[in-house]
């Protein structure tokens, strides 16, 4: 263990200038026996560090190296397990707890000797020793303070001191001059022994030859003792001269700092009025103002502004303490209380004065806009107000029921004059667009016929009081306008007799289209303008984007889609603001007139909801991108769902007039109403849906539609008893077809070759069904002649058959002249022109067709002549240059 520790030394801790002073050899409890040292050292250098060191044998080789250090002072606590009993075990606690398992019960208690002494000398018994021998701690102290406590160890390296460089090269020279220095170490010694006594004498000798020397300076010592006894009397003079002077001097510094005091107390004061004064002064002219200003003129609400700000300034100031103490203070604090309930109560009565008469003045405004589709503008009334939104926001800083109040007697007033407003706007837009109904079609219905029919359509949808609600106003002055200008519509009427119904149609749904433009385009800035006027008066500040990421219109998409966002969350939805809450109260009534009017439009024609979807879905997405929080935004989504709705009725209406729709027994069928109805539906959409953002619902309707479409045509051709099946289906389809491909719809392309693969095969089955064997014996027997040609008989042999033979096929060619073929063809094309209907245009299709199919079956015949009756002259009484003759002639006389 020596050798081990002085290799220690050498190699690792006096290259960092520390010194060893303990070493045990341990391992890890419960752990796999990596054994390494701890070491206790301390440095070379003032102040001591002490340290706890593990030390660790190299795997790569036979040396040691450094793991880890600890700082004493950092070692809390030293277990040595068992202080009665022999154990090798114990703990160190730093800032964990480590456990050891010594190699030996003896040198973990030297190691813990150690321990505690260097505790006891640089830590002051700062560590705690616990389960460790009273006796093994008694033994390691030394009696008496002054000795060391380090150990032997310790005070061994305390006394040697290395040599330095200069002694190391004396004792160099030295050995070099014996040379048996070191091969006889006892002959250097007695060498050195001897030149040791040597010196001593030489040193005797010259302290006795200095004796003389030493009593001249006991002499001068003398000397200058007496020297010091002399000055030190003076000293103790002057010291007895210079009290006086002290004690005055004492007097006049206690008499200054007493100045010096008062002085800064003096500017202490004087720093608290000015504070006091500057901060809690209000002026004489913001008194006035605060008591008396003028809040109706711009110049004295300009000084009750700069008056209140002033007030709240000084009501806010941070008082410094014991300020809230002092009289002065406390009067002007209640100066300040009662200015500012006076202000705010001449504020609050002063709007409300102010929104009483506003509410008047622009009530007395409606007449004017009562026979027009606008609706009043409010930008006087906010811009009037708006002069008090500062003092609105010092009253909601300072009186909050008051502002509250404030606010809830504006939002009474305006929620009754909105719906005023917006009542009467919805009864003329009502009756508006009640009047674009087709007006019986124009010729066939009268004046009185179209009145009546507006005054059912708005008692049905205002109840069956047979009243409109509302102001009655509006609707007198509506019916002297109508009655002053019936004439105009009476010589109108004669115009529009020559229209058709369809053209009326088109007149009306682009009337009610502008109608319901106009009304979404003045809802709009109406919402925007108040949403924006009671942000800014109120001064309530609207929550950020993110927080409303779920809106009504999102609902609408979850609606049409069945699948919620991601970002679905309920609680996000149904979070509203102060803004919202003053927006739905004031304009409570708009989602239920717009829900009146859509419901008014989708009675009139059910096509308007077209026009609706798409206006209302625009203005969505407008509001959206302007705001997705605001309340139009809102309202706006609300709406579109019962738009989309109506929508989606109007396509289930249309699906089940085709499953309803009957057809005429006596008559033939031509085009299907419903096929007629699916274009005039198919470009009103496309019209509509032009420039749209929905485009993705009328698409889904396209689908719906034409299937529909398609099954019902092939029902009505199955339960035809007049039309053949194959007309049916070949009219209704090439129709369809000349339609998908006229409009180019690209969601139907797949439809639109659907339907020209079923007009082709069909045409095909009714040319062949039709035509026949318009040859019939002669087909009969051809047929024979190919039946033998299958049973194995040569082609060239077949004329020598009894029944096929060349007289025989003689006999059954004149029995087919040509006049005879011009005459059956005639009454063909008689036939067909019978079963065809004129809208479509498509007997001279069917009639080349036919042309087509009769020329093919007399090159079949003539085929097989050539073949089975070679060079027998044989042939048919007509050629084909006549057959082409027989056809146009029949096409031409009809």
């Amino acid at each position: 263990m020596t050798a081990i520790k002085h290799a220690l030394q050498r190699d690792i801790f006096t290259p960092n200038d520390e010194r060893l002073l303990s070493i045990v050899n341990v391992c890890k409890a419960g752990k796999k026996k990596k054994n390494c040292f701890l070491c206790a050292t301390v440095t070379t250098e003032r102040p001591v560090q002490v340290k706890v060191v593990k030390v660790k044998k190299s795997d790569k080789g036979d040396f040691y190296k450094r793991q880890m250090a600890w700082e004493l002072r950092d070692l809390a606590e030293v277990d040595a397990k068992d202080a009665t009993k022999e154990n090798p075990e114990f703990d160190l606690h730093f800032e964990k707890v480590y456990r050891w398992v010594a190699s030996s019960t003896a040198e973990k208690n030297s190691f813990i000797s150690c321990i505690w002494k260097l505790n006891q000398r640089y830590l002051r018994k700062k560590v705690e020793f616990v389960n460790v021998s009273a006796q093994l701690l008694e033994e390691s102290v030394p009696s008496g303070e002054s000795q060391s406590v380090a150990g032997g160890d310790e005070d061994t390296l305390d006394d040697y001191q290395e040599l330095n460089a200069r002694e190391e090269q004396d004792i160099e020279n030295m050995m070099e001059v014996c040379e048996y220095a070191i091969s006889n170490a006892e002959a250097f010694a007695e060498k050195l022994s001897r030149e040791l006594q040597v010196l001593d004498g030489a040193n005797i000798q010259s302290i006795m030859a200095s004796e003389k020397q030493v009593n001249i300076l006991m002499q001068l010592l003398d000397e200058a003792l007496t020297e010091v006894d002399t000055i030190e009397a003076k000293l103790l003079s002057y010291e007895e001269m210079l009290q006086s002077v002290k004690e005055q001097m004492d007097q006049i510094s206690q008499s200054n700092r007493l100045i010096q005091i008062s002085n800064t107390n003096n500017s202490k004061l004087l720093d608290e009025i000015q504070f006091l004064v500057n901060y809690m002064d209000l002026s004489k002219g913001h008194i006035r103002a605060l008591q008396e200003g003028d809040l109706s003129t711009p110049k004295g609400i300009e000084a009750c502004i700069n008056a209140s700000e002033a007030l709240l300034q000084c009501m806010n100031v941070a008082l410094r303490p014991g300020h809230d103490k002092l009289t002065a203070v406390k009067q002007q604090q209640s100066l300040f209380n009662d200015l500012r309930g006076i202000f705010a109560r001449r504020l609050t009565n002063h709007l409300n004065n102010v929104f009483v008469q506003q509410g008047h003045d622009q009530s007395s405004t409606l007449s004017q806009h009562t026979a027009e589709l606008t609706l009043p503008k409010h930008n006087p009334l906010h811009r009037d107000l708006l002069r008090y939104a500062k003092l609105m926001e010092w009253l909601k800083n300072t009186q909050r029921e008051k502002y509250e109040g404030l606010s809830r007697t504006y939002v009474d007033y305006m929620t009754r004059l909105y719906e005023r407003e917006i009542k009467d706007f919805f009864e003329v837009a009502k009756i508006k667009m009640a009047g674009t109904t087709k007006e019986g079609k124009g010729k066939f219905a009268t004046l009185p016929r179209k009145e009546s029919a507006l005054k059912q359509e708005t008692e049905s949808l205002h109840g069956s009081s047979g009243k409109l609600t509302g102001s009655t106003s509006s609707l007198n002055k509506l019916a002297v306008s109508s009655s002053n200008s019936r004439r105009s519509q009476s010589s109108s009427l004669l115009d529009m007799g020559n229209m058709s119904a369809s053209d009326l149609d088109v007149a009306d749904r682009t009337k009610f289209d502008k109608i319901f433009e106009q009304v979404l385009s003045e809802l709009e800035p109406l919402c925007l303008a108040e949403q924006d006027f009671i942000s800014k008066f109120f001064k309530l500040q609207q929550q950020p984007r993110s927080t409303y990421s779920f809106t009504l219109f999102h609902l609408f998409n979850f609606y049409l889609h069945k699948s919620p966002p991601l970002y679905f969350s309920p609680f996000i939805a149904l979070r509203k603001d102060m803004v919202r809450q003053m927006m739905n109260k004031i304009f409570q009534s708009i989602e239920t007139e717009l829900n009146s009017l859509i419901a008014l439009g989708d009675k009139i024609d059910s096509f308007n909801s077209l026009y609706m979807l798409v206006k209302m879905s625009h203005h969505v997405w407008t509001a959206e991108n302007v705001d997705p929080a605001s309340y139009l935004s809102t309202t706006l989504g609300n709406v579109l769902v019962t738009v989309k709705r109506n929508f989606d009725k109007c396509i289930s209406g249309q699906i089940k007039q085709m499953e309803d729709v009957k057809i005429s027994k006596k008559s033939k069928v031509g085009i299907l109403p419903f096929v007629t109805s699916f274009e005039e539906f198919a470009e009103l959409a496309e019209t509509i849906f032009r420039n749209a953002e929905r485009r993705g619902d009328l698409d889904k309707a396209y689908i719906k539609l034409i299937r529909a479409v398609f099954m019902n045509v092939e029902k009505v051709a199955n339960e035809s008893q007049k039309t053949p099946r194959d007309v049916v289906m070949m009219e209704n389809f090439h129709h369809i077809f000349s339609t998908l491909s006229r409009l180019k719809i690209s969601c139907l392309e797949a439809e639109r070759k659907e339907a020209k693969h079923k007009y082709t095969d069909h045409l095909q089955s009714y040319v062949i069904n039709s035509l026949g064997q318009p040859l019939e014996k002669l087909n009969h027997f051809f047929e024979g002649v190919e039946a033998r040609v299958a049973q194995g008989v040569r082609e060239e042999e077949v004329s020598y058959q009894l029944a096929f033979n060349k007289q025989e096929l003689r006999k059954v060619i004149k029995e087919y002249p040509g006049k005879e073929v011009k005459k059956g063809l005639d009454n063909l094309y008689k036939k067909v022109d019978k079963h065809l209907c004129e809208e479509e245009s498509l007997l001279q299709v069917v009639w080349h067709s036919m042309q087509d199919e009769f020329i093919r079956q007399y090159k079949h015949f003539e085929g097989l002549i050539n073949r089975c009756y070679p060079g027998s002259g044989i042939t048919m009484d007509f050629t084909i240059q006549d057959m082409l003759e027989y056809f146009s002639s029949i096409a031409q006389s009809h």
